[in-house]
């Protein structure tokens, strides 16, 4: 059976729930709920969750060795289950783009985000499809990690409920349709009508 392992990057522990690191996290609650499955068995140094939908496998996982580690997890799932690099679909938060936008690409570097680094230092490829959810860009002034660190204020975190929506979309479509057509579908979609800075 054809098998596909959807990871959402962030980092475990309540006090980094909906921070703008974990909204690959969030989206890959949103996918759960699009499978009707929960993602908590503790497996591969995550937790993860899998169901079968049209003669395809998927394995959802969430990291739990914290953002800079999330290639160990990523790494030790697709080992086990003998998944090659473009059926690994990795959801990850993106300061280059405003709350509102998310950007699919079929592989690439880390573009300096330290858990995309990890996954393809342990993977060995660059060559797995991502999807990137815009945070917005940090204010002048502020530390970087404060601001990943950081949370939405209420009309970002509304805006980012839908983009988690539309992520767990496109991840079945790469799934169905394959990367070109989800980027085509997702790439110019802003979810944002007044662009908040996040």
């Amino acid at each position: 059976m054809e098998t596909y392992l959807i990871a959402g990057l962030g980092n475990p522990d309540k006090k980094y729930e909906n921070t703008r690191h974990n909204a690959g996290f969030n989206a890959i609650d949103h996918l759960a709920d699009r499978l009707n499955i929960r993602v908590e068995e503790k497996k591969y140094k995550g937790l993860s969750g899998s169901a079968v939908r049209d003669g395809k496998k998927l394995i959802l996982l969430k990291p739990q060795t914290y953002m800079n580690l999330s290639g160990e997890s990523v790494s030790m799932a697709a080992d086990y289950f003998n998944i090659p690099p473009d059926h690994i679909i990795v959801i990850s938060d993106d300061i280059s783009f405003p709350c509102g936008r998310m950007r699919i690409r079929p592989k690439g570097s880390a573009g300096g985000h330290n858990g995309l680094k990890s996954i393809i230092a342990l993977i060995g490829s660059e060559d797995f499809p991502r999807i990137r959810l815009g945070v917005g860009d940090k204010k002048a002034g502020t530390d970087l990690a404060a601001h990943v660190l950081g949370r939405f204020d209420r009309d970002s975190a509304k805006i980012m409920e839908d983009v988690y929506d539309k992520a767990a979309e496109a991840a079945l479509c790469i799934i169905d349709n394959g990367v070109p057509e989800a980027m085509n579908r997702y790439n110019g979609i802003d979810l944002a009508p007044e662009k908040p800075e996040g």
